[in-house]
């Protein structure tokens, strides 16, 4: 019995003592040295005088630059590359810093960091109901220094690193010389979907997707083999600068400049990390994917539905170029375009305009009936099998122009840009192509 007391008299001076030596850890409560982070970062954030670079990675992609000011009021001005109005209007909003388990920066008020959140797809040309899978709240990381501060979205977990700015940047972006609306207006104009890109003597396809800010280079290797290297990219007073390099043997490639385009020869040239390159439209892609019409059309029959397309043909640098859109009946407004593989088991694919009617339903009231043709260079042509029972086919107007486009004897090239998209491009000339979506 003795034994035992004298043990546990022993424990409780262990603890004892290890609780007095915790206790020597820190000598201000969590609450305080919490607040005391905030004041910190508040002086931080609002004390850098010409305020902050920064870029923000969401999860669903894309690298995104912002410039931003913030003030010691909780209010703070931005400009964005997100478009070219971003890019030149600067706007202000509220943020604040609050204890959420760490110290956190909020954006609390609609901002141009927002549009990536906007659950309206149709905004950023993410996910209906989710965006880019970006945020609007963030952590600070313990990583952060006097001139960098690393953040990470509460929600998707996205990336956001903050550099401070210096007096000449700050007045570069506050006048309106960020460059994307230069850019995107010199590529708008090179009017063909493949596009060449060169430098030296070495030729890429380059695609270069302003959605997502993402570039990927195409090429074959001196043994045939295809090469692919995808990257995001942001914009800068110069140009742009990739995230990762662009390596292919002695050429690397961190960023592009010097923008100006030639309306003569159709082409941007440029400057890639002080190599002259150029960036020319071109009729056929340097690697043609052989398989994408066959994957296209399988993924239709494999899931039993159709693939659909919202505005038609993009014709020489014009969306809905036939004018789909305006399509209608005395009871329905047009609603999307489809292309279903073999419905209900059929020999034959169909296409047609879908509507809209005053009951919320969809009615395809014409279309017609044609097979495909996958040929062994990649393309894929149709040839029409007869128009669909379901009413007359319209004699003049979009649905023509687009079904005549779409029986072009000389076919198309798939390219598949997401899971679940594809655009189709014309072989006869690379101006014109529809983008397909499968529409769940």
């Amino acid at each position: 019995m003795k034994r035992i007391i004298l043990f546990l008299v022993a424990a409780s001076l262990i603890f004892a003592g290890c609780k007095k030596d915790d206790d020597t850890v820190f000598d201000q409560s969590p609450d305080v040295r919490l607040n005391d982070a905030l004041t910190k970062y508040q002086s931080e954030l609002s004390g850098a005088q010409y305020g902050w670079k920064a870029l923000l990675f969401p999860q669903g992609g894309g690298a995104y630059f912002f410039y931003i000011k913030f003030n010691d009021a909780n209010r703070v001005q931005m400009i964005s590359d997100f478009d070219s109005a971003s890019a030149l209007t600067v706007k202000e909003s509220s943020y604040r810093l609050k204890a959420l388990q760490q110290p956190s920066l909020i954006f609390d008020t609609y901002s141009y960091i927002h549009l990536l959140s906007d659950p309206d797809a149709s905004i950023n040309g993410g996910a209906f109901g989710q965006g880019l899978l970006s945020d609007f709240e963030f952590y600070f990381n313990d990583s952060t220094s006097a001139d960098t501060l690393k953040l990470t979205g509460r929600m998707n977990g996205s990336r956001f690193v903050m550099t401070k700015a210096t007096e000449a940047e700050a007045n570069a972006f506050t006048s309106g010389q960020l460059k994307t609306y230069l850019f995107k207006n010199d590529l708008g104009q090179i009017q063909q979907y493949f596009k060449r890109f060169t430098i030296g003597t070495s030729n890429y396809d380059v695609n270069v997707d302003l959605a997502t800010k993402k570039i990927i280079f195409t090429w074959t290797d001196g043994q045939g083999n295809v090469l692919s290297y995808t990257t995001t990219f942001y914009f800068t007073l110069n140009g742009i600068a990739l995230e990762k390099p662009f390596v292919d043997g002695s050429t690397v490639i961190s960023e592009f400049t010097d923008f100006s385009f030639s309306s003569s020869t159709s082409t941007i040239n440029l400057n890639a990390s002080g190599t002259a390159a150029s960036i020319k439209g071109v009729s056929a892609p340097i690697v043609v994917d052989k398989d994408a019409p066959r994957r296209w059309r399988q993924y239709s029959i494999d899931n039993s539905l159709y693939w659909i397309s919202l505005n038609g043909f993009h014709v020489n640098g014009v969306d809905d170029a036939f004018g789909v859109n305006t399509l209608s009946t005395d009871t329905s407004n047009f609603y999307y375009l489809i292309y279903w593989a073999q419905p209900g088991g059929q020999s034959y694919d169909i296409h047609a305009p879908v509507f809209l009617n005053r009951g919320d339903s969809l009615d395809i009231n014409y279309g017609i009936a044609q097979r495909a043709n996958l040929l062994s260079d990649g393309r894929v042509t149709f040839r029409y099998v007869g128009d669909l029972l379901a009413g007359p086919f319209p004699t003049t107007g979009p649905a023509v122009l687009t079904r005549d486009q779409l029986l072009s004897p000389q076919g198309y090239y798939l390219v598949q840009t997401g899971p679940i998209t594809y655009d189709m491009v014309s072989a006869a000339d690379s101006r014109i192509w529809i983008t397909w979506l499968y529409p769940f």
